[in-house]
C-alpha cells in the first residue's frame, strides 16, 4: 500500500511538471496545411477626397472628385493557401489552373497570389470571409496611397525594383516595397477584381459620394497590373474589363470591409 501510494505521488508530480512546461512554452504561429501563416491582415483607410481618373480621354476620363469613406482594405492580394482553405471548408471548386506550376498556382505555392478565379469566385470568398470586393473607387482610392495625381503607387515612374509586371510570373505577396497607406502588390503582381460593373462613360456621371459603379453590365472591371502587363496597364487609373464568369492566368483579387 505505502509503494502503491508513493507511485501515485510521483505520477501526480510528474503531470504538474509537465502540464507547467507546456504552459509556459512560447507558441508559434498557427500556419495551414500548406505549411505557410495565413496572410489576414486588413489596413484601415482614412475617408477624404481625391481627383479620380486621368484627363486625356478614354474610359478613365475625366477627371473627377469623389469622396469615400474610411474602410478597410487587405494589406496583401488573396493568396493560393487562403483560397484553399476557402475551397476545402465550403467545397467550391479550385481555381483553374491549380496545381500548374508556371502559373504558381497551388499548394506548393502557399504565399503567391490565387489566379484563375472568376468575379464570381471573387464574391463568394469575400463573403465568405466576411468582407467584400472593394468598389473601383475605393481601390483607386487606396492604390493612390495618398499621393494626389501620381501616376503610380508610389510616385510617377515604376520599374522593376518597385513592382512586379512584365515579368516571368507571380511573386510571394509583399515581395515589392509597400505604397503610402502600406499596401503590396497595388501594381503588379495581378490585376485584381472589384465590386463595379463597367460603363466606358461612367466617370461622366458618376457620383460625388462613394461611387460604386452602373446597376448592372455585361462585364466587371479589373484594376492594377499584374506580371504579365506593360509598365502603362500598372497606372492607378488605368481600367480594364472582363466578363465575370472569365479566368486569367494573370488576375486575383483583394478584399474590402465596411468599418462597423
Amino acid at each position: 500500500m505505502r509503494r502503491s501510494k508513493q507511485y501515485r505521488v510521483i505520477a501526480l508530480l510528474i503531470l504538474v511538471v509537465t502540464i507547467s512546461l507546456s504552459l509556459s512554452k512560447p507558441q508559434s504561429e498557427p500556419e495551414s496545411e500548406e505549411g505557410s501563416q495565413q496572410v489576414t491582415d486588413l489596413v484601415l483607410i482614412p475617408g477624404g477626397a481625391f481627383s479620380m481618373g486621368r484627363e486625356g480621354g478614354g474610359d478613365n476620363s475625366p477627371t473627377h472628385k469623389v469622396h469615400i469613406d474610411s474602410f478597410y482594405i487587405d494589406t496583401y492580394e488573396v493568396t493560393n493557401a487562403q483560397y484553399y482553405t476557402f475551397c476545402r471548408e465550403t467545397g467550391h471548386t479550385l481555381p483553374e489552373f491549380w496545381g500548374m506550376e508556371e502559373f504558381h498556382c497551388g499548394p506548393n505555392f502557399p504565399d503567391y497570389p490565387v489566379v484563375g478565379v472568376s468575379w464570381y469566385d471573387a464574391q463568394a470568398y469575400a463573403q465568405w470571409a466576411g468582407k467584400r470586393l472593394p468598389t473601383e473607387a475605393e481601390w483607386e482610392y487606396a492604390a493612390r496611397g495618398d499621393l494626389g495625381g501620381k501616376r503610380f503607387p508610389r510616385g510617377d515612374d515604376l520599374d522593376s525594383t518597385l513592382a512586379n509586371f512584365a515579368s516571368k510570373g507571380t511573386v510571394p505577396v509583399g515581395s515589392y516595397p509597400p505604397n503610402g497607406y502600406g499596401l503590396y502588390d497595388m501594381a503588379g503582381n495581378v490585376v485584381e477584381w472589384v465590386l463595379d460593373y463597367y460603363d466606358k462613360d461612367y466617370y461622366k456621371t458618376s457620383p460625388i459620394h462613394n461611387p460604386s459603379g452602373p446597376q448592372d453590365g455585361k462585364f466587371c472591371v479589373i484594376r492594377g497590373g499584374g506580371w504579365h502587363s506593360g509598365r502603362s496597364c500598372n497606372a492607378v487609373h488605368h481600367r480594364n474589363c472582363l466578363l465575370p464568369s472569365w479566368v486569367d492566368f494573370n488576375v486575383g483579387f483583394r478584399c474590402a470591409k465596411d468599418l462597423d
